[in-house]
């Protein structure tokens, strides 16, 4: 045979050749087996992409090679392997020239083989020296040959001065920012969409079926393993206690004190808690996740035995989900992808566990909270904040996202009817914190001005002066009652306000309530009034509570963590007219707005409101820096370390626009219609009031009326849709005392659920009503 001979196949011709020419000094640069991996990893992105510096408009050759955060993560292999990658592909790198060698000094070609020159049978460039030594550098039972670690440092992993090497610190914990920041994320994301489609598949529905001491227990078990395996992974002979399959995989997960299986158990959703994650990165499961694909709406491909209830995920990923019987199970790999590197066995595991055992509002049966599923395009923009970690308490720690919050801001005071150059406000964790911040400020506002002193400096005044009151409906969220206690005023200074059949706050009752402290002599600090109660969506007569709050002197907040979402929606945006005239507003875009939690909003009408919560903290905005021009938010917040979370909400208003948003509240909206026809239909189930946003009531009718026996059903049927896996349903009581006050609650936030799906929901109640009636 003459000429080259091609070879064994790998993930790459030039990855052969790049990991086998590494000389024995290179090698110590990067231990060993961390070196191949590595080496192969950055030689396939560079084959994939052609040339990385293209990106930035240089081809190869027009100076150094751009790859700073390769180099940061390899060393010095890293030039050798773009040498040996540029000679292959017919390039020359400034300062590196001529063509890779192999071990022996002869030239390599670019496909992986010697080239022994004239026709002569070549071997492959990876194969081991003449003499039978190992071509890795290490002995043969693997340890280096030297007695030093493959870095060259001490085995003990130090240098000689004590110290971690650099680059062992680099490897081992690579970061997420910085220009190497993407590349080393990259493998790890695909670990964790591994991971999620695995979760999903084996919950196979809303949420995991079990009862909460069995689910606690698997994840403590499946918690305590991984902390364990950083200790056992990989070595044979581990402790079966260490839940690690001797000799395996760190992912080969058995039971503590179980006998060790010869492979890992698949069975699912035959029993209380949660199944332990596997690993479907193996052929098998990659074709049956390739088989569950869909063409881009098309519906999901019906299989003997699949609850048309999960076949469908939210979203734009394609995947459909199915029960954990309707096919073969994938088979845990048994060796960490060469690609990821830092080890990602607790990544990998630990997120299937979260995936598996998470109540999933993308599931239609998941609809008891308001608790929406996040746009892909959001959570992908909360990955580029969670990379990069800016905080926003002062400029040099988030000079784009301190602007990018500012505008923001004003276009969503725009948006409640603020005049954005007069207005101010601040991105919050929610609407406990929003709610708590509005009270704050009516205290020291209101109560400063009737006690003559600054709150915030000499504390609420004693017994002498007049006690403050806050009123708010007997539907408002509890958090208002929270404040007050924060607050220092007690709860017992929040009245609350009879509401309507609706649960909205009737403002006859709102006047009487006022003109009764008015006359007691105590001081009228806030009225609270809610757009958008957490059980009905019910939204109280905003314009009244304005005028009404006006008239005693009362700091006015509204309460939009919820309806804030219809002002996105031209249908339902007129439910709140009134609101640009609150002195404060909650809102929460990770309600309807579909974000990543958190994403709250607190907004004032007039800036000069927020002077008490104003801060100066010399190392984070010195006077100095200001004037200078440099901003701050640090006085807009009660938090110090502050997330970005306004850039989520940012990328979505620019990729979907407020009509594209409004759409889907209008589908949510028309969802909760569907749902109350169906309940209205159903003989056994009780509509309370028709829904005013996307939430409403209900309630299954057994045979036996009586109220304690029909919230005792009501209430155990919920249960039993939970330890079953089969749905999320939400329960609360309708204000007043006695029984016959527990009702059901869909809240329909995935405006991609189908009316059908709600109905199947609905049925689904009605018959663990029966089961709970006959179990009784």
């Amino acid at each position: 045979m003459t000429g080259r001979t091609r070879a064994p196949h790998g993930p790459h011709p030039a990855v052969s050749t790049t990991a086998a020419a590494l000389t024995a000094d290179e090698r110590h640069t990067v231990p060993g087996p961390v070196a191949a991996a590595a080496v192969e990893r950055v030689t396939e992105l560079l084959v994939e992409r052609q040339d990385v510096n293209q990106r930035h408009g240089e081809p190869y050759g027009a100076g150094e090679p751009r790859h700073p955060d390769l180099a940061d993560a390899l060393g010095g292999s890293l030039q050798s392997a773009l040498a040996l990658l540029a000679a292959s592909t017919g390039t020359v790198v400034r300062g590196m020239p001529g063509p890779p060698r192999n071990g022996s000094g002869r030239p390599q070609s670019s496909d992986g083989l010697i080239d022994d020159g004239g026709g002569a049978e070549t071997r492959p460039a990876h194969g081991p020296p003449a003499d039978g030594s190992p071509a890795n550098g290490l002995s043969a039972d693997g340890s280096p040959a030297n007695g030093l670690s493959a870095d060259g440092s001490p085995a003990n992993g130090l240098s000689a001065d004590g110290r971690t090497p650099e680059s062992t610190v680099r490897r081992a914990a690579p970061l997420s920012g910085g220009t190497g920041g993407p590349s080393a994320l990259e493998p790890l994301l695909r670990t964790v969409l591994d991971a999620l489609a695995e979760g999903a598949e084996r919950r196979g529905g809303p949420l995991p079926a079990g009862t909460p001491g069995g689910i606690a227990a698997q994840v403590a078990w499946e918690f305590a393993a991984t902390g364990r395996d950083l200790d056992t992974a990989g070595q044979p002979g581990a402790d079966p206690h260490t839940a690690v399959v001797s000799g395996a995989s760190p992912r080969t997960a058995v039971r503590p004190g179980a006998d060790l299986p010869t492979e890992p158990s698949t069975e699912a959703g035959t029993g209380p808690g949660i199944e332990l994650p596997t690993d479907p990165r193996t052929e098998a499961s990659t074709e049956r996740r390739t088989n569950l694909r869909t063409e881009p709406g098309a519906q999901p491909r019906a299989e003997p035995g699949v609850d048309p209830r999960t076949a469908v995920v939210s979203g734009a990923d394609p995947r459909t989900v199915v029960r954990p019987d309707a096919g073969p199970r994938p088979v845990p790999r048994t060796e960490p992808r060469p690609d990821a590197g830092p080890d990602d066995s607790a990544l990998y595991r630990l997120t299937a566990l979260l995936a598996h055992g998470t109540a999933d509002p993308a599931d239609p049966s998941c609809a008891a909270h308001l608790h929406c599923p996040p746009l892909a395009v959001a959570v992908a923009a909360d990955l580029a904040v969670s990379a990069l970690n800016p905080s926003q308490d002062s400029w040099d720690q988030a000079p784009a996202a301190t602007t990018l919050e500012t505008l923001l801001l004003e276009e969503l005071a725009a948006l409640v009817g603020y005049d954005p150059a007069e207005a101010a406000g601040v991105l919050t964790s929610g609407g406990t914190e929003s709610n708590l911040m509005g009270l704050m400020l009516a205290r020291d506002r209101v109560l400063g001005r009737a006690s003559g002193r600054p709150v915030e400096m000499a504390g609420v005044p004693g017994a002498h002066g007049p006690r403050p009151r806050i009123f708010a409906s007997a539907a408002a969220h509890f958090s208002v009652q929270r404040a007050a206690a924060l607050l220092g005023l007690g709860e017992d200074a929040v009245i609350p306000v009879p509401v309507d059949h609706e649960l909205r706050l009737d403002p006859r009752a709102l006047h009487a309530a006022l003109q009764n402290c008015a006359d007691r002599g105590d001081l009228p600090l806030a009225v609270v009034a809610t757009a958008g109660t957490t059980d009905t969506g019910a939204v109280d007569p905003l314009g009244t509570c304005a005028a009404l709050a006006a008239e005693y002197g009362a700091w006015l907040h509204v309460d939009a963590a919820y309806g804030g979402g219809a002002l996105l929606s031209d249908r339902l945006a007129p439910l709140l007219d009134g609101i640009a005239l609150a002195d404060s507003v909650s809102l929460d875009w990770h309600k309807l707005g579909w974000q990543p939690v958190a994403a709250g909003v607190f907004l004032v009408r007039h800036a000069e409101t927020y002077a008490s919560l104003a801060r100066r903290a010399v190392y984070l905005n010195p006077q100095d820096d200001e004037e200078a021009g440099y901003p701050s938010l640090l006085g807009l917040s009660l938090r110090t370390t502050r997330r970005a979370d306004a850039f989520k909400i940012a990328v979505t208003l620019r990729t979907l626009g407020r009509e594209g948003l409004g759409r889907l509240v209008d589908a949510c909206h028309d969802l909760a219609y569907d749902g109350a026809r169906a309940v209205r239909a159903h003989p056994r189930l009780e509509l309370h009031a028709e829904p005013v946003l996307t939430a409403f009531l209900f309630r299954y009718l057994p045979a036996d009326a009586d109220p304690v026996h029909i919230d005792r059903v009501n209430a155990g049927l919920r249960r039993r849709l939970l330890r079953e896996g089969r749905a999320v349903v939400g329960r609360t009581e309708l204000p007043g005392e006695g029984p016959g006050r527990v009702r059901l609650k869909l809240t329909l936030l995935n405006p991609h659920t189908t009316p059908a799906e709600v109905e199947r929901l609905l049925h689904a109640v009605a018959a663990a009503g029966q089961a709970e009636e006959d179990a009784l």
